[in-house]
């Protein structure tokens, strides 16, 4: 009844394709967009916004990003928390070098020089694939993070080693740095992955994914009737490596404030590998699913003994965190390899032909 489509009826292949072909979904849509930009800012508290809203945003980017590579060109990768850093050092080094510089335009920017990284490391998927090319990402994530400790250059020369976000104000409004409020900075990072998811909303249903995911499927075939897969296969390290370097500024300028080489490690990568592998490889909404339980899950175990008078400990709290994550992982890579996502599939078929059993 929740999805009742009567009455919505396709007359042209345009409408049949199109984004959304059940009214419901865009209705939904809607209410979550109302949910992110009005309900949840005026509402939300400190230390909401510090640990759930503005990470759960940050992560969803960087998982989308590794999902266009994986998920729909099928080209795996390693060497996503090192992408992540190209963009956060390329950031600081655009807002330092040039202050006068927007530092939303720094950070769209950001993306570029990360884009160029992929697609130098994204060479070696042109002869090797699987297991291989996972290898080779993983060298690149020690060969570059390896470059930000040893690079002076790139933080400026700090004893420290590390990068400190300046005060940044647009208009006036400081959206970065230590006088920057959590209320602006969520903004700001909401208004740059709701454009970017977008972007990829229609890249995934156009030429380019149908493209990529001819090349995960079955790329000898592609290549047979037609397909560049050079062309293909750069390209999506390319858009791929933009996002993640958009969301490694991001992650840094709206949210950690500083942070040193070892922050884009192969332990962020694995984070962001298993968002994308609970949430759903090939799937836009499963980024976003599979943030909010990677991001969520240890602040619920933090509060819900609290909230029961049981006393725990931050490294009990830790282990089982770790622990949980692990044993979705298993679950969903034998039960569910599609994720979070495919099960939001089965509800969604379910409320369509409710209350008929099929």
């Amino acid at each position: 009844m929740f999805y009742r489509t009567a009455g919505q009826f396709k007359t042209s292949y345009s409408a049949d394709q199109a984004l959304f072909p059940v009214r419901q979904d865009a209705v939904l849509l809607i209410v979550i967009l109302a949910f992110a930009w009005i309900i949840f800012p005026l509402t939300a508290s400190e230390f909401t916004f510090q640990t759930l809203l503005i990470p759960i945003l940050i992560y969803s980017l960087a998982a989308l990003g590794l999902n266009i590579l994986t998920g729909y060109a099928g080209q795996l990768s390693l060497g996503t928390g090192a992408f992540m850093g190209v963009g956060a050092y390329a950031c600081y080094k655009m807002v330092t070098l040039m202050p006068w510089m927007n530092p939303i335009v720094a950070i769209l920017l950001s993306g570029v020089f990360s884009a160029g990284i992929g697609v130098v490391f994204g060479i070696p998927s042109l002869r090797i694939k699987g297991f291989y090319l996972a290898i080779a990402t993983l060298a690149a994530q020690f060969f570059l993070v390896w470059l930000f400790e040893k690079w002076a250059w790139l933080y400026n020369y700090n004893a420290s080693g590390a990068i400190q976000v300046p005060n940044l104000d647009v208009f006036g409004v400081y959206v970065a740095g230590p006088q920057a409020t959590s209320f602006t900075q969520y903004y700001v990072v909401l208004a740059i992955v709701s454009l970017l998811t977008w972007v990829c909303i229609n890249l995934t249903r156009g030429r380019p994914g149908r493209t990529w995911k001819a090349t995960r499927d079955m790329d000898i075939a592609a290549e047979l009737i037609g397909i560049d897969l050079m062309r293909s296969k750069l390209t999506a390290f390319a858009v791929s490596s933009y996002i993640v370097g958009v969301a490694g500024a991001l992650f840094v300028f709206m949210w950690r404030g500083a942070a040193e080489p070892n922050l884009f490690d192969i332990p962020l990568s694995f984070r962001i590998l298993f968002i994308a592998i609970i949430g759903g490889l090939g799937s836009v909404l499963g980024n976003y699913l599979g943030a909010i339980l990677i991001v969520g899950l240890p602040v619920v175990l933090g509060i819900v003994p609290e909230a029961l008078g049981l006393e725990i400990t931050s490294a009990t709290v830790e282990h089982l965190n770790v622990m949980i994550v692990g044993g979705l992982i298993i679950f969903f890579l034998i039960i569910e390899p599609h994720g979070l996502a495919q099960l939001w599939r089965l509800i969604r078929e379910k409320l369509i032909i409710w209350p008929f059993p099929h």
